[in-house]
């Protein structure tokens, strides 16, 4: 039932959508177009609505206002959160966090593992093919921590075990990865490392990093979509979106924006 081929340019197909809590609205009018090998980032400001939007994307959330609309992902409206995940790597950091507190007795290999049924852990009743460890051996050493396999989680550092949650997505090889403000709790030189790692991930699927980080933007990033106010302020080409004007009007203040060797900073006002 679950056949991504449908529409197999594109990745997510927003039009109309509304979403609130009780009467709040959390999100007004969101229309949003992301096609495959497309890498986008999603700007905004700290409780603009970048949450809401990705739990909207996983299927966390639903439109529930009286609002017509359309949300399809890979071409379908309708989707098992299992099925979802194999086509979609979603890494944000409450998955962190939990891994981090409910699964710390667990190895790097085993939390790659883990993927495949979607578990926190692995069971005695799973049975895992030989292609399947091979797998799990590929994702270790495609994010260069296959030394560290039998490492435990309570042992990682932040950013080891935020690799270890993306290989346990990677494991699917999905069309897609949404990584939820990546670089949090990172030092300077693990954040340079791990945009890296993202750049090399963007060889694989396509990428939507939601940040409100404007020095996460990496090269390869062709659009931006710019959240404000629980919508989306300007949506489009990055050389037509990332300017100073608009980030100054989302983050409502003075912006000047640089770039230099390809990544962008704020420069000091």
């Amino acid at each position: 039932m679950n056949n991504p081929n449908e529409n197999p340019n594109t990745i997510i197909d927003f039009e109309n959508i509304y979403v609130s809590y009780d009467v709040k609205p959390v999100l007004e009018n969101i229309n949003l177009k992301i096609k495959e090998k497309e890498h986008w980032v999603i700007l905004g400001s700290n409780g603009s609505g970048k949450s809401t939007l990705i739990k909207l994307i996983s299927n966390d959330l639903y439109p529930n206002t009286k609002y017509s609309f359309k949300k399809e992902i890979f071409g379908q409206a309708r989707w098992s959160i299992f099925d979802l995940k194999k086509n979609l790597g979603i890494i944000t950091n409450d998955l962190h966090n939990y891994f981090e507190k409910q699964g710390s007795f667990l190895s790097a290999y085993e939390v790659i593992l883990s993927g495949y049924f979607s578990t926190i852990g692995v069971f005695k009743h799973q049975d895992f093919t030989d292609l399947q460890h091979k797998k799990a051996l590929e994702v270790l050493e495609f994010l260069e921590i296959l030394k560290m396999k039998d490492k435990k989680v309570s042992q990682m550092s932040t950013g080891q075990l935020r690799r270890c949650i993306i290989g346990r997505a990677l494991i699917h090889n999905p069309k897609a990865f949404i990584l939820d403000e990546p670089t949090v709790g990172l030092d300077i030189k693990a954040q340079n490392s791990f945009i890296k790692l993202i750049q090399k991930l963007s060889n694989k699927a396509s990428i939507i990093l939601v940040t409100h980080h404007i020095e996460e933007i990496f090269p390869e990033v062709s659009h931006i979509a710019l959240v404000y106010n629980n919508t989306i302020f300007k949506q489009g080409k990055k050389s037509e979106v990332l300017s100073s004007e608009n980030l100054s009007e989302i983050f409502e203040m003075d912006i000047k924006l640089e770039k230099e060797n390809e990544r962008y900073y704020i420069k000091s006002m």
